[in-house]
């Protein structure tokens, strides 16, 4: 690493660059493709991908069984797991499936954990360092905070972030608040911690942040343009990396276009890739032919296709 922030001097890992949220596959009736799953997890880290997390957001992690998660983090780390750090999703709303999630991703082999903070019911300070406390003791592997309050209706405040640094094995933390302001407090009082943006708004700004990586839903499609906005910018080439960025934005406006999350499984199947993403889990669901005709010709606007 250059010009990039380091990650945190506590992360064994050492976390950094791009880390796409890879995609669960499913077949037309909805089933887990597990098969595909893995091959999109290759598909990002073939073109530069710095590391993968499978069971974001991107990988529709609410609307699977808890069997089915297991086995795509099974299935991910097989398939890339000497080739790239996989940090997997484990948060549930119970402390207890957490633990239960971890539990299984250390067992497979993942190298590392994601914890989503509990969501649908309110979460106060004690509350979090309990959850947080006790998912960290049950594994051996580095823990990371994921942060998303307009998903979970839970925001943690720098004060509960502080308390949540002493857990030993808590190393780092993705933020997908867009509340700048307080990521940049956030980092400016945890050196130890790796930082990753969350947004593909906040790429550049990010690492200007102290961001070490970025969990980019653009870089699920399009691994190397965002790879190339890291390398750009750690090489210390600032101009070319603004100028991906807005490559970026206008690539996030074309994804979100339709249905929510759609673009991305839509993009894939324009690229040709060599797997069927297949459709989102309902009630999520694939763009329309209008959309995705839209969809096209902006991408093909934007020489990516």
């Amino acid at each position: 690493m250059g010009n990039a922030p380091a990650p945190g001097s506590g992360d064994p890992l050492d976390i950094h660059g791009v880390v796409p949220p890879t995609i669960t596959a499913f077949d037309e009736d909805e089933s887990v493709d597990y098969e595909a799953t893995a091959a999109h997890a290759r598909f990002v880290v073939d073109r530069g991908a710095h590391g993968v997390f499978p069971l974001g957001t991107n990988g529709e992690f609410p609307l699977l069984a808890p069997e089915e998660r297991d086995d795509v983090v099974e299935a991910v780390v097989e398939t890339v797991g000497d080739d790239a750090p996989v940090i997997a999703g484990v948060g549930a709303p119970s402390t207890r499936q957490t633990v239960a999630h971890a539990e299984r991703a250390e067992m497979v082999g993942a190298d590392g954990v994601v914890v989503v903070t509990p969501y649908y019911y309110p979460l106060d300070h004690e509350g979090a360092l309990d959850h947080y406390r006790r998912v960290a003791a049950a594994v051996d592997l580095p823990v990371y905070v994921y942060h998303i309050p307009s998903k979970t209706g839970n925001s943690l405040s720098l004060d509960t972030l502080d308390s949540l640094a002493d857990i030993d094995n808590l190393v780092g933390l993705k933020d997908s608040s867009k509340d700048v302001p307080w990521l940049g407090q956030a980092i400016d009082a945890h050196p130890e911690l790796t930082f990753l943006a969350g947004s593909d708004s906040l790429l550049v700004p990010g690492l200007d942040l102290g961001c070490a990586g970025m969990v980019s839903a653009v870089a699920n499609a399009f691994p190397e343009l965002v790879v190339d906005l890291y390398e750009a910018y750690d090489d210390g080439d600032e101009e070319r990396a603004r100028r991906l960025q807005s490559d970026v934005y206008e690539v996030r406006d074309a994804l979100k276009r339709g249905p929510y999350m759609a673009g991305v499984k839509t993009a894939l199947d324009l690229r040709e890739v060599g797997f069927d993403p297949g459709p989102l889990r309902s009630p999520l669901r694939k763009m329309d032919d209008d959309d995705r005709a839209a969809l096209r010709a902006d991408l093909s606007e934007l020489d990516l296709l």
